[in-house]
């Protein structure tokens, strides 16, 4: 009877250890599909530059349509120029890049007139103070940008104006209106 009883304890330990190692394995998976549901998934921007946004409008306000050649370029921080718009025609709108970290951005607008065979061009520099934005430290840094002033040359270009100063990954909203100028 006392063997009985020895091994009816043995096999009740070891039920017991195995019971204790099943419920260990439960709580060890359970902790885990639970951390794995409550990571947060961030969703980071594929292209970390921001764009500011043109409108053409005409004298009275309404929006125009640019009927000649536009090319657009700047200088690189290397020194180098890059073309961001290369031959656009008929258009009422546009986009173009901004800068990290500048206090200022300059673009050469080169206007080439259908009906006369000729370029003009202007320069545009676009002066921002820069605000770093943290979206996730799995994502690449940004910066979002705060118009404060945009000058220009007025050899094919009337005038541009800021429409709204405050540039981030919002492309909806048009940050300038630009008016070029007509052949009469």
């Amino acid at each position: 009877m006392r063997v009985d009883k020895a091994n009816k304890k043995k096999e009740e330990s070891r039920n017991t250890g195995y019971m204790k190692q099943r419920v260990v394995t439960v709580c060890i998976l359970f902790s885990a599909l639970v951390a794995a549901i409550s990571c947060s998934s961030i969703d980071c921007p594929l292209n970390s530059l921001v764009y500011t946004q043109y409108g053409l409008l005409n004298p009275t306000g309404s929006q125009d349509t640019l009927r000649d050649t536009l090319t657009i370029s700047t200088l690189r921080a290397d020194g180098n120029d890059s073309v961001l718009i290369n031959r656009d025609y008929n258009i009422t709108q546009f986009s173009l890049p901004i800068s990290y970290a500048r206090d200022k951005d300059v673009f050469f607008f080169e206007l080439q007139r259908a009906d006369e065979g000729f370029s003009t061009l202007d320069t545009v520099t676009v002066y921002k103070e820069n605000t770093p934005h943290f979206e996730s430290v799995d994502c690449a840094p940004t910066f979002f940008h705060t118009i404060t002033d945009v000058t220009c040359t007025t050899n094919a270009i009337d005038s541009i104006s800021i429409n709204n100063p405050d540039v981030n990954y919002d492309t909806s909203k048009k940050h300038f209106n630009i008016y070029f100028k007509h052949n009469n």
